[in-house]
């Protein structure tokens, strides 16, 4: 089977085709889903992405939608993984009602699902307020943030304790050459329009990184955008749960039977 893992960060699986913007191992082929899918039309078994549709713009994710449909054999079908916008908010407005009764208790879940709902749109540099919550010398509230985090939690941990020559020795070449370029053309900048058009364009920069989200989802907005590309059956799923053929032995949502993800919405349609 031709199995597609779009966008896969360092979740990989040598039985799929995995590809990412910047790749972090050799099994992973480097590619920009905006320049269309790696593949020919009516050749894949399955299309899966995970955690990427929010970081690109609404118009970007409909081209991606719609190239998976492209790529995907009849019968084929697309497995989709993006942040749940409704749990979220309904989370949030639990939490809000818990505060304003007086539960000082809550306080701290309301501040993270606050951070969950807008950090992630609203920052401007490498982990925003949510890195500088999560750095705390003792999360008050660690079992609720690790319930809506899962193993992001520790891996986010791991990565604030990783000293700076770690950090500078994982990255790749081209990752220097860019920013030299960034450094001397923010000079430029700076000499030509002043201090804050420097700010304004390091600001722009970090928010075409790749990190920050461009759009949210829910069940209804995700699932028309797929009735759109002529997508069916179009099914709400568990992060265990799939049409695809042995989906949990791949360990791309789950691992060791626990979700990877568990803020997630999990959806799955089929090619006609």
């Amino acid at each position: 089977m031709k199995l597609l893992n779009i966008g896969c960060g360092y979740i990989t699986h040598p039985e799929w085709i995995n590809l990412d913007i910047a790749p972090t191992n050799p099994i992973v082929q480097s590619f920009d889903f905006r320049r269309g899918l790696p593949a020919q039309s009516e050749t894949a078994d399955t299309c899966y992405s995970s955690h990427v549709l929010e970081h690109a713009r609404l118009e970007e994710a409909k081209f991606l939608i719609q190239d998976c449909f492209r790529v995907l054999k009849s019968r084929g079908i697309i497995r989709l993984v993006v942040p749940d916008l409704e749990t979220i908010v309904r989370e949030y407005l639990n939490c809000l009602d818990q505060v304003k009764e007086g539960d000082r208790t809550s306080e701290a879940d309301y501040d993270w699902i606050v951070l969950e709902l807008l950090d992630q749109i609203a920052r401007d540099r490498q982990g925003g307020e949510m890195a500088q919550y999560l750095n705390q010398p003792q999360l008050l509230n660690e079992d609720f943030v690790a319930s809506r985090m899962g193993f992001e939690l520790s891996n986010c941990r791991a990565a604030s304790q990783k000293t700076m020559l770690e950090k500078l020795k994982s990255k790749r070449p081209v990752w220097f050459l860019q920013k030299i370029r960034h450094t001397i053309s923010e000079i430029l900048v700076y000499l030509v329009a002043g201090r804050s058009a420097q700010l304004a364009f390091r600001e722009g920069l970090f928010r075409n990184s790749g990190e920050i989200h461009r759009w949210m989802y829910d069940r209804y907005s995700l699932s028309r955008l797929l009735t759109q590309a002529g997508f069916i059956n179009i099914q709400i799923c568990r992060a265990d749960e799939s049409s695809i053929p042995n989906f949990n032995t791949y360990e791309l949502d789950t691992w060791q039977g626990k979700v990877r993800k568990p803020d997630s919405l999990f959806i799955e349609a089929i090619k006609p």
